[in-house]
């Protein structure tokens, strides 16, 4: 299968469609669900779901129990069943279906010429608008059974499960309208059986709000059942006798809406996404209650497998990927997470003095992002206990290859913000120290090499502790949730310690983001928020190794690679411990095209990138093995501070726990093998 086909890479394509009903003329509406099949199959679509009663329409109230109505709902389907030996697509159809004494309100699953099964509605409203009880049977306890439609044959009962054979994950629950919108629903317990694509199908009339509420229901049930859920409502052509209709459509995985249809939409529709079975095998594996709760419980589901049969080749994806997973590309959302990011950060600051009894801080400031941001979050923490701002004592320490732009910002700030604050030069100490040890830069030769890095990182560091311990304050990390990952950080006596890191949680990708939210909601004055607006144009430089004249100074991204790229390996192997392969194939989707995609909001245009997948290839090789097989043990032994994204955080204490000395093979084995050259 190539790399390039989405069913490769653990992702299946599904569909909500709505096309348009002929009242009681079920021949009519058999055509129309097969042109939508049609195209369902050419989009190469696994799951397709229409309306609850479909092939009838769903409001002909009494005319349901005529015999002329229901034959020909018979005939629509065995003319359905007949045409879906050619497609790929299975197919979940809404209609009423006689079975023993009664009639019920069923969805047919149909796939290559056979109906896989009959689930009949469970939960029948009679209530307000809805007179359902008049004319159909619960299907409340009906199981093991088997019903006939015409010359058909298929297993009926509330007791089905339907689970591909060939693609890994994917099994499918049906409930119908009002099985939603009860407490305790259908889906729970198909998705605790083991469905992972929940359907349903819904007549579901309009009235005001509704659209809301049936929205607020399914992303509930998605994110309660980690599942994909994917729901069609009846549109245009049903009876406005009494009613209206809007044909709502959606899909939603673990609780985030892929796609959503056009309401009031005078015609039939698709609504498309890719869902991701690997990502809710992932959390329903990680997330042990889930199993807890099946345990708890002991239905028995009856499986029905077939064979898709998915293409081989590149179908598109129908997939929003965020470039920078950590950083929605919506504004409103970007804002909210700010908000939250930042306080969270501020929160834990404050209730560390607090129980310290700390009344000052102490922070190296070198004009960067990293150390920039923990200064306003100091700063906002010593405000909220209403400590001055001279008690955030705050240190730039130039070293051999610091530059006149970055000192220039961290005295700006240090000084805007009202600290306390001190130039403390270390290069005559390090250069002490340098000779101290035999290093031929201590000889006077230029030789810059991670001895030559360390000393000044280390030296930075031992003078704030020193300082901490002189002045009774807390030393206050830096050190982003990014350059753990990659262990761009010294150890020990180093940016990789301190008493308590504001930052520990934060991906340098976000930082800027936060910069931003701190001046757009004006946490500060006006001169706070101009040096920080420079700051955030300047290049990220760890700024140890001098640049010769004309040079460009050290690049941090030049090292270890392109934050934008190693942030997102790290979310999809921290978040979801996908394989390499698939986060190549994801980022290539993600970062090939500039034009292509949202980015977000104020992201300069003059650093919007794209890769090719050699690129992402070659520095996803670099993260798996400084992330895997080198730098655990920097987070094995890093101090206290919260996480703050859902993305996840590194402590060994919290989110991930890992041995020091791992090897990254596996993972290396799976980049060699399956990403192409």
């Amino acid at each position: 299968m190539s790399f390039h086909s989405i069913y490769r890479h653990g992702f299946a394509r599904v569909a909500a469609c709505v096309t348009t009903s002929h009242v009681a003329d079920p021949s009519s509406n058999a055509e129309a669900v097969l042109t939508a099949a049609n195209a369902c199959h050419d989009q190469s679509v696994a799951v397709a779901v229409f309306p609850e009663l479909c092939l009838a329409g769903y409001a002909i109230e009494d005319l349901v129990k005529q015999d002329p109505l229901l034959d020909a709902v018979e005939r629509g389907l065995a003319t359905i069943v007949e045409a879906s030996a050619a497609l790929m697509t299975v197919l979940i159809v809404g209609a009423p279906l006689r079975f023993g004494a009664r009639i019920y309100n069923c969805a047919v699953v149909i796939h290559r010429g056979r109906v896989l099964g009959v689930v009949p509605k469970t939960y029948l409203p009679t209530y307000r608008e809805f007179y359902e009880g008049r004319h159909f049977g619960s299907g409340a306890g009906i199981v093991s059974e088997t019903i006939a439609i015409g010359a058909l044959r298929a297993s009926f009962g509330t007791d089905l499960l339907f689970e591909a054979e060939d693609v890994a994950g994917l099994t499918i629950g049906v409930e119908i309208c009002e099985d939603m919108w009860i407490p305790v629903t259908p889906a729970s317990e198909l998705a605790l059986a083991g469905a992972s694509v929940l359907i349903n199908l819904s007549g579901s009339p309009i009235t005001i709000g509704r659209a809301r509420s049936r929205a607020l229901l399914c992303q509930s049930t998605s994110a309660r059942c980690l599942a994909a859920y994917v729901y069609s409502a009846a549109g245009a052509g049903e009876s406005t006798t009494d009613l209206a209709w809007d044909g709502q459509t959606s899909i939603y995985e673990n609780g985030e809406l892929l796609a959503e249809g056009e309401r009031f939409r005078q015609g039939g529709q698709m609504t498309l996404a890719d869902i991701d079975l690997d990502l809710l095998r992932q959390e329903r594996a990680m997330m042990g209650t889930f199993d807890d709760n099946r345990r708890q419980r002991e239905p028995m589901f009856r499986k029905v497998t077939f064979a898709l049969k998915p293409p081989t080749t590149d179908i598109g994806f129908l997939r929003k990927i965020e470039r920078f997973p950590f950083v929605p590309s919506d504004e409103s959302l970007l804002e909210q997470d700010c908000y939250e990011a930042y306080n969270i950060q501020v929160a834990g600051l404050v209730q560390r003095m607090r129980a310290t009894g700390t009344k000052r801080v102490v922070i190296g400031v070198s004009g960067g992002l990293d150390s920039t941001h923990a200064l306003i979050v100091a700063a906002k923490a010593v405000d909220l206990l209403g400590l001055p701002r001279s008690n955030i004592l705050a240190y730039t320490m130039p070293g051999f290859a610091t530059g006149s732009e970055s000192k220039t910002y961290a005295l700006a700030l240090m000084k805007s913000l009202e600290t306390t604050w001190q130039e403390l030069d270390i290069r005559t100490t390090a250069t002490q120290m340098l000779k101290d040890i035999g290093h031929p830069f201590g000889k006077g030769e230029p030789v810059y090499d991670i001895t030559f890095e360390n000393v000044q990182a280390g030296l930075r560091t031992d003078y704030l502790f020193r300082l901490a311990n002189h002045h009774g304050g807390i030393v206050i990390g830096t050190g982003d949730l990014s350059e753990l990952a990659l262990g761009w950080c010294t150890y020990g006596v180093g940016d990789q310690m301190a008493h308590y890191n504001v930052n520990a949680g934060v991906p340098k990708t976000l930082i800027q983001h936060l910069i931003r939210w701190v001046i757009a909601s004006k946490q500060f004055g006006d001169d706070v928020n101009r040096t920080l607006g420079s700051i955030l144009m300047a290049e990220i430089s760890p700024e140890l190794v001098p640049a010769k004249p004309g040079e460009k100074p050290q690049s941090t991204e030049a090292s270890i690679g392109p934050y934008e790229l190693q942030d997102f390996n790290l979310f999809y192997t921290l978040r979801y411990g996908m394989r390499p392969s698939k986060i190549a194939f994801m980022a290539l989707h993600a970062w090939r095209d500039v034009a292509g995609g949202e980015w977000p909001p104020a992201f300069p245009n003059d650093r919007r990138r794209a890769y090719a997948l050699a690129d992402i290839s070659h520095w996803l090789d670099v993260f798996l093995r400084r992330f895997f097989a080198f730098s655990q043990f920097k987070r094995s032994a890093m101090p206290n501070g919260p996480k703050v994204s859902s993305g996840g955080s590194l402590s060994p204490r919290g989110d991930w726990r890992a041995p020091s000395d791992s090897s990254a093979a596996a993972w290396l084995e799976d980049l060699e093998r399956n990403v192409p050259k």
